[in-house]
């Protein structure tokens, strides 16, 4: 296996477990911890991606062939929907939720998992209180 081929197994297995996990029932609530380290660890993968290959390689990644172009606009609409869902909950707990669309529209995961960590330090606040 070549290092992508390791680097996408173990993506796809860490979703898999987080599926898992979902799936059962056992997770209550969200873990702002969790969801702050795996912001920073993807932003610094990202940082690293940008670094070696470029940011214009994006864009060629996902416009030269119908599997590229699947990909961006399944990235698109599984951001958007992660929007829908959230927005709502952002807003409950008092989030300025304009500048997180920008983010996470700038940013894809990275600003979501950003998003998500703040919004679940901010529930677990007003339920402590």
């Amino acid at each position: 296996m070549s290092p992508y081929e390791i680097l996408a197994a173990g993506g796809l297995a860490a979703v898999l477990i987080a599926l898992g996990l979902i799936a059962s029932g056992r997770l209550s609530g969200g873990n702002a911890l969790i969801a702050a380290m795996f912001a920073g660890a993807f932003a610094g993968f990202t940082a690293i991606t940008v670094f070696k290959e470029g940011v214009l390689l994006v864009w060629a990644n996902h416009t030269t062939s119908l599997w590229g172009v699947q990909v961006w606009w399944d990235l698109l609409i599984a951001v958007t929907l992660a929007l829908f869902f959230i927005v709502p909950r952002a807003r409950a707990a008092g989030m300025n939720v304009l500048p997180w669309i920008i983010f996470v529209a700038l940013t894809a995961s990275i600003g979501l998992l950003a998003m998500a960590a703040r919004l679940f330090w901010l529930e677990k606040q007003a339920a402590a209180s």
